[in-house]
Formats: C-alpha cells, sequence, structure tokens
C-alpha cells in the first residue's frame, strides 16, 4: 500500500500534557484497532485539528463515516480499559473513526503539538498557540468557565447578555509569579474576553440596543483588550524562517531559483493570451521555468487544442463554484496555484506569478527589487479602496496591514504554501459578502464583486502580516504615460489603449480563434516612424504601446509558423472567403458585443524576413487591414453600381412601355373623333 504524508495538526500543551491527551485514544495499541482496521501498525492517536489535502479527504470521508458508526456499534469493546472512555459509553467512537479510517487509507500523521491548546493548560515555552479549545473547565482564580453549564443557554438570543466576566489582565498580573503559568492564565481570559466579544457582535448585528456601559464594556474596546486578541503567528515558522533567511544571506554567490505561473482558462481567448505572454518569456530573460495552470472542466478539455501552447499543469475549473452555485472565474487564479502547491514539488525558492494578458520585456527576479522570506514584491492596485474601509475591518483582523497591491507577484515559496488557501478563502468571503459590492467601499465600478479575487490576496497577505515591498517601476498598463526613467518589465494589457486611429482593447477579442486560424492577427499599430515629436510623454507613451501591439503580432506570427501554416499565397482565397462569413455573422451580433472575429480574416499577410519576397506579393493581392477595407468597399461599390443600373434600366423601360401606351390611347380617341364627324356629316346630307 502506498502511504502519503499528511499533515495534522493536534493538540498543543508541555510533553506531559500532550501524552495524557494522546493516550486517551489507547485503542491504537490494542484489540480494537486489531478488529477495525485492516492496518492498525498505521493507527495514530491523533485530533483536533486537521490539515489535509482535498484528495485525501476524498478518499477518508466515507471511511470516516463508516468506521465512527462501526466502533460505535461495538459495545462489547466500551469499556475504560481498551477505548479510554472514561464514561465507557462510546462517546469517543468518532475519533476512533477517524483514526482507523485514516489507517485504512494509509495516511501517515505528521503532528505538531504547539498549534493548538486547551484554556487552562499550561503552554510549552517558545510556543505560540493559534487554537484555543474550551472544550474542558478552566478557571482563573476564583472565577471558573465551563461550557457544560450553558448547553441549554439561550445566551445568543437575549440581547446584552455575555458571560461571566474573568479577572482583568491587571488581576491576572497579581496572580502568579512564573512567567509561564501567567501566560496561561492569559490565554483562558483572551479565550473568554473572544467570545464575549462575538456575543457582543452578534448582538449588535441582529438589532439589540446599545448595551449600557460598564466597566467590562470599556476593556472590549480598549486597546489592552486589542493587544491582548491581536493574531498570533506559529513561533516555529519564524524560527524556520530565520535559519532560511540566513541561508540566502550565507550564499551571496548564487541566485535563487524561480519559477513562473500564470493562470488560464482553456478557451481561445486565453490561447491568444498565453501565445503572447509565452513568446515574451522566452525573449526576456527570465530565469526558471515557466507553468501554465490551465483551469478546465472536463468536458472542455476533450474538445480543446491549445495543449502545445505551454508547460501546463491542468486544474479543475472553479468557473462555477461547486458548493455554492457562484459563476466567479477570477476565482480559478487562487485556485489554481493552491492546487500548484499542493500537487508539484518544486525546488523553486521564489515564485513569480502573472496574469496571462500580460507581455514581458525583462526578467523579474528577487534579487532585482528584494524579494525575500516575509516580504513579497508586488506593484500598487490604488483602487483597492477597500484596504481602507469597512471591508478590511471586516475580513482581516489585521487591517492596518493591507496593502493596495496585485499584479505581479514575487513571493517566497514557504510565503506562499502558508499564504495559499487564505488567498482563497478570503477571496470566496469576499465575494460571498455582496453587502458590500458597492463601488464607494469596493472600488469596483460595475459593483458587482468582480475584484473579490484582489481583495482576497490583499486580506490574506495582511491576515499573515506578509508586508509588500512595492515597486511602481515593474509594471505598466499600455496607454498610460510612464515615470521618467522606469525600465517596465510587464505590460499588462487589460485596458484599451490606442495611437491615433488605432485601437486595442483585448475584449474585443474574446470569441477570436486567433490560434488556430492560419496567419490571423491583430491590426497592425503604427509605425514608431509616424509618431510626431510632440510633447515627449505622449511619445514615450505611444511607443510603448506599439510595442506592446507588436509584440503580440510578432508572437502570433511565430505561432503560426510553428504550426506550418501553408504559405499565404495558397491561402489567400480560403481567407477571404472566412472573412467574408465573419463579416456577415458579425452583423447580427454587433447589437449585443463587438466581436472580435470580424478582422480575423484581414490580418492575415504577415509573414517572416526569409519569405519576404512573397509577402511583397502576396500584399499585392491583399494589403492587410486596409487592404481588405478598400477591397470590401470596392466590392460594395460595384453592387451598388449594377443594382443602380438595373433600377435605371427598369425605369427607363417602364417610361418606354407607359410613352407607347400613351400614344396608343390618342390614336385610339383621334380615330373615334373622326369616325363621329363622318357619322355626322352623313346624317346631316
Amino acid at each position: 500500500m502506498q502511504t502519503r504524508l499528511l499533515e495534522v495538526l493536534s493538540f498543543l500543551g508541555n510533553s506531559e500534557q500532550k501524552k495524557a491527551s494522546l493516550l486517551q485514544l489507547i485503542s491504537c495499541d490494542n484489540i480494537l484497532a486489531q478488529l477495525h482496521t485492516a492496518h492498525p501498525e498505521f493507527c495514530d492517536k491523533v485530533g483536533g485539528i486537521l490539515i489535509m489535502h482535498i484528495d485525501d479527504l476524498r478518499a477518508l470521508a466515507p471511511l470516516w463515516l463508516s468506521k465512527t458508526e462501526e466502533v460505535r456499534q461495538d459495545k462489547s469493546h466500551w469499556s475504560t480499559n481498551i477505548t479510554g472512555d472514561i464514561y465507557g459509553m462510546g462517546w469517543i467512537s468518532e475519533m476512533y473513526g477517524y483514526s482507523f479510517g485514516a489507517a485504512e487509507v494509509g495516511l501517515r500523521h505528521k503532528i505538531n503539538d504547539d498549534i493548538m491548546i486547551y484554556p487552562g493548560y499550561t503552554p510549552r515555552i517558545g510556543t505560540e498557540p493559534l487554537i484555543l479549545h474550551y472544550g474542558l473547565p478552566f478557571k482563573v482564580g476564583n472565577w471558573s468557565f465551563s461550557k457544560l453549564e450553558h448547553h441549554e443557554d439561550g445566551i445568543v438570543y437575549d440581547c446584552n447578555r455575555l458571560f461571566p466576566p474573568p479577572p482583568f489582565p491587571r488581576e491576572v498580573e497579581v496572580m502568579e509569579s512564573d512567567p509561564n503559568v501567567k501566560r496561561a492564565l492569559y490565554l483562558s481570559i483572551e479565550c473568554i474576553h473572544t467570545l464575549n466579544e462575538g456575543l457582543l457582535l452578534h448582538h449588535t448585528s441582529v438589532g439589540c440596543p446599545k448595551p449600557q456601559w460598564s466597566k467590562y464594556l470599556s476593556f472590549l474596546k480598549s486597546k489592552r483588550f486589542s493587544e491582548l486578541t491581536k493574531p498570533k503567528y506559529w513561533n516555529s515558522l519564524k524560527v524556520e524562517n530565520k535559519l532560511t533567511v540566513q541561508h540566502v544571506a550565507l550564499s551571496k554567490s548564487r541566485h535563487p531559483k524561480i519559477h513562473t505561473l500564470f493562470s488560464t482558462e482553456c478557451s481561445s481567448y486565453f490561447d491568444w493570451q498565453t501565445v503572447g505572454l509565452m513568446h515574451s518569456f522566452r525573449i526576456s530573460g527570465q530565469p526558471g521555468n515557466i507553468t501554465r495552470l490551465l483551469s478546465c472542466t472536463d468536458e472542455d478539455l476533450k474538445n480543446y487544442k491549445g495543449r502545445d501552447l505551454a508547460p501546463t499543469h491542468y486544474v479543475p475549473s472553479m468557473n462555477r463554484h461547486p458548493l455554492t452555485g457562484d459563476w466567479y472565474p477570477a476565482i480559478n487564479k487562487p485556485a489554481a496555484v493552491l492546487h500548484w502547491i499542493n500537487h508539484v514539488q518544486t525546488d523553486a525558492e521564489f515564485i513569480v506569478i502573472l496574469d496571462a494578458d500580460m507581455i514581458m520585456r525583462g526578467p523579474i527576479t528577487p534579487w532585482e527589487y528584494g524579494a525575500k522570506l516575509g516580504h513579497p514584491v508586488s506593484t500598487p492596485y490604488d483602487y483597492l479602496i477597500g484596504c481602507d474601509n469597512i471591508l478590511a475591518k471586516i475580513h482581516t483582523r489585521n487591517p492596518s496591514a493591507c496593502e493596495k497591491v496585485g499584479g505581479v507577484i514575487i513571493m517566497h515559496i514557504d510565503d506562499l504554501r502558508r499564504f495559499a488557501m487564505l488567498w482563497l478563502h478570503k477571496s470566496e468571503e469576499v465575494r460571498a459578502d455582496k453587502d458590500h459590492y458597492a463601488t464607494n467601499i469596493t472600488g469596483d465600478i460595475y459593483a458587482s464583486g468582480w475584484i473579490s479575487e484582489m481583495y482576497g490576496y490583499s486580506f490574506a497577505a495582511a491576515e499573515l502580516n506578509l508586508r509588500h515591498i512595492i515597486r511602481s517601476d515593474i509594471l505598466i498598463y499600455p496607454g498610460y504615460v510612464p515615470m521618467p526613467g522606469a525600465n517596465y518589465k510587464v505590460f499588462h494589457y487589460g485596458l484599451r489603449f490606442g495611437v491615433g486611429d488605432w485601437s486595442f482593447d483585448k475584449a474585443d477579442w474574446r470569441n477570436a480563434d486567433i490560434v488556430n486560424t492560419c496567419w490571423a492577427k491583430f491590426p497592425e499599430p503604427p509605425d514608431p516612424s509616424a509618431i510626431t515629436k510632440g510633447d515627449q510623454n505622449a511619445r514615450e507613451r505611444d511607443l510603448l504601446s506599439i510595442e506592446c501591439g507588436k509584440a503580440l503580432n510578432k508572437a502570433l506570427y511565430l505561432h503560426h509558423k510553428r504550426r506550418n501554416c501553408p504559405r499565404l499565397s495558397t491561402t489567400i482565397g480560403s481567407i477571404s472567403k472566412k472573412m467574408e462569413e465573419v463579416l456577415t455573422s458579425n452583423k447580427s451580433e454587433r447589437v449585443t458585443q463587438r466581436s472580435s472575429t470580424t478582422t480575423i480574416g484581414r490580418n492575415v499577410e504577415h509573414m517572416d524576413v526569409t519569405r519576404q519576397q512573397a509577402v511583397e506579393r502576396a500584399t499585392d493581392t491583399v494589403s492587410g487591414v486596409h487592404r481588405s477595407k478598400r477591397l470590401a468597399r470596392s466590392s460594395k461599390m460595384w453592387i451598388f453600381a449594377v443594382w443602380a443600373t438595373s433600377v435605371v434600366v427598369f425605369l427607363l423601360v417602364i417610361s418606354m412601355f407607359f410613352s407607347e401606351r400613351r400614344r396608343s390611347i390618342s390614336r385610339s380617341r383621334a380615330s373615334r373623333s373622326q369616325k363621329a364627324h363622318s357619322l355626322t356629316i352623313k346624317q346631316t346630307v
């Protein structure tokens, strides 16, 4: 049986308390394990907190339930000397169900005893518990608390009623001289203070009246209480971090390894972005390897044509959330990073995270920008105003550490491993908070929660107290005026930009299958020599915009060449036919959206230098966008001329017909008049 290492965070306390806790599950060592699992040697005495890979949980969950039911029904082995249950009632059957289920699957646990503590227990020196488990009675001086005494308590529904307040910190200060025992007392009062604060917030949220002032309520709003309950960080990680930092500092002769990630979906829209980014990565000089995180459903993957576009890690699509049904494709980014972290072994020390709609202009390295453990590098996203208002206060316990960053990320792998899960959770949390979608809270002009993933990043980083090195000289949006002297490493073409009459908006090309249409490309930007030498800022802005547009087309050209597209002269007819089909279909679609497919067939002349003569001959027949437009215009004028001529001929024929008819009628009337006159004469005679 293949076994897998699984982190399970268990009981915290000194070694004796740890032993006492683990000895509770004594059946891992006796007949009970032999009866209820085929692998008693894998039975681990664990519980409390679990951190488990989703694939392991999927395998474990049904066995966890079935083994719990199995042990619960085994009443003949409920006795204390077999189970360790002091009541001999099978009450801890669920705990054995977990351990036996994990043994059956073959999961081997890594046990940490410095994450959780029961209030009342004395922590080990140097540990900082992250979770307080108040499952057992505890006391501080003459004050005590037991959750069993409140089993039927309706305290949640009684406005402004709280649990009896514990002693104040200054009273605890004089109770004990032993610093570690005193620290245990502080943990106990922190636990009940946090419970009472939660009750107060709940009562306020359901419309309870403002409570009367009291010394205790004043304390819950004090700076001392904030210090007592501020976020805690795992000391063992800090020790490990210090060692890692020291190792890097001593290794100045070598640069740390880098791995670059970017997330996409399996669609033609992301395929041409992938082609652009991959080409720019290859020529940028970026160290290390790159991986595309491709989020795709099984059904879409069957028909997907872009597997060869980049080194790829496949990720289940989260476009529609599997639990809530919410349609939010942006959640794929943190979900994909987390999936990669959990499934891929990497020796890289730093991870660079980009978006698909980026073009690299040069290497992005941690040593150039100063990234280190605990201090990622990123670029400013000033529109994330939620860092300064109620949104941050709701979604992170450390709002003062919220930083308005995003876009390009350089993060140490150890930071990313503990950050990735929180990034996903905070993104889901902000996305679900529809009450705070408003533009004046989020800065989202559509007030649709679309930038929840960006806030998820900032809030998760604040929660872990990651402090960013914010650099404005890494990324620029084409169309923006560059800072003087900045050597930007990344174009982020997420917004419309243009030069003169030419413009580009990635949204116009959402439905265009450019990658799989030979020689298709985007409208060619103006030549740099056409830029006027007026305002220097405007000139630099336009030159960068042109560079971005040309880089995309260059990437597409090389892609078509790699796919052995036929020479242009042999494909003009078929592409022209496709152009007419796209033009016709676009007329019906333009009411709802601008279709990017209208110009696919118009931009087909791009060839490499070795085929320059072929290009010149081809451009005599079809000369890019402008020639296509002229051909289309000429065709329309010809049709109009034929139509007008037909109308004129038709009118002439009709006119001649009516003229002849009028002459015939006139002759008829004259003839009748002559006959009448002759008859009159005869009668007179």
